[in-house]
């Protein structure tokens, strides 16, 4: 990042997102690996890749396109961002967590957050959507880390409600309405990009951790920092509890392509109630 001040380089890509549009989103959302499908759905789209936006890194990974769509979803003005950079690609944590500040600072209240995860709860199957209702910070890391801009947020921000409740409520609402089972659980994010040994599977487990991941918690711990609400999904897409895992990036996109429609279903509800 540049010299210039955090809440600058803020305003810098705010200015060029509203070159393409004058769109304030109420709802803003980060797409996972095989789930950007959704952003097809918006209704008068305006796409600005991100290699338009200062300060937006581009994603090297498959599944990720690298764009935020604006438009309307349900009846709300939305902003989806098509992927997201990782912390296993080389990148700073302040490059992953900056999308989300934008967001905020176009005027997003609220973030529902994405991901593919690996299922270690022993019920959890293959196309599973778990509502996230706590994390772990497994990553070595955390995005907070360094000078703090009390512009954008305390120095000390609480995580005890990273997940909003009120929201976790809506989801489980929307999901028993929609006609599916929505199971619960706390997310791990690991570094990555190797897998989970099985005895990583196991410890992780033995914390408390439900599914796996290696994303999502950077994004939240920003969104909770500045004071957005959140809402976080995972996709489940392999299974760790029946012992190593094999499959392959391309394994995690192909379940992930098979949720897709109680997914859309599902954020779609979201939003829908959001309105309410």
């Amino acid at each position: 990042m540049s010299t210039r001040s955090l809440s600058e380089m803020i305003e810098e890509a705010v200015k060029a997102i509203r070159q393409y549009t004058d769109i304030v989103p109420e709802t803003a959302m980060i797409l996972g690996s095989g789930l950007g499908s959704l952003a097809d759905q918006v209704e008068n789209p305006v796409e600005v890749p991100y290699k338009d936006i200062p300060g937006f890194s581009v994603s090297t990974v498959h599944g990720h396109v690298g764009s935020m769509v604006l438009g309307t979803l349900e009846g709300r003005n939305v902003a989806i961002l098509k992927g997201r950079v990782h912390y296993y690609e080389g990148h700073k944590m302040e490059s992953i967590i900056f999308p989300v500040r934008v967001l905020h600072a176009l005027g997003a209240k609220t973030l529902v957050v994405t991901n593919a995860a690996g299922g270690i709860r022993q019920d959890l199957k293959v196309g599973d959507l778990v509502l996230i209702t706590d994390h772990i910070n497994f990553m070595g890391a955390n995005p907070l880390v360094g000078p703090n801009d009390e512009k954008i947020g305390p120095r000390f921000p609480p995580m005890s409600t990273a997940y909003t409740p009120a929201l976790q409520e809506v989801a489980r609402k929307v999901a028993k309405e929609v006609g599916f089972t929505l199971a619960e659980g706390v997310y791990v994010a690991m570094s990555g990009p190797s897998y989970e040994t099985p005895a990583e599977i196991r410890m992780l487990g033995r914390m408390g951790a439900d599914v796996v991941g290696m994303s999502t918690v950077p994004e939240t711990i920003a969104a909770a920092h500045c004071g957005m609400q959140v809402v976080g999904i995972s996709c489940v897409t392999n299974v760790l509890h029946k012992g190593p895992s094999t499959d392959t990036h391309e394994d995690v996109l192909k379940a992930a392509a098979e949720a897709k429609p109680r997914f859309i279903n599902l954020v779609r509800g979201i939003v829908r109630e959001l309105g309410n």
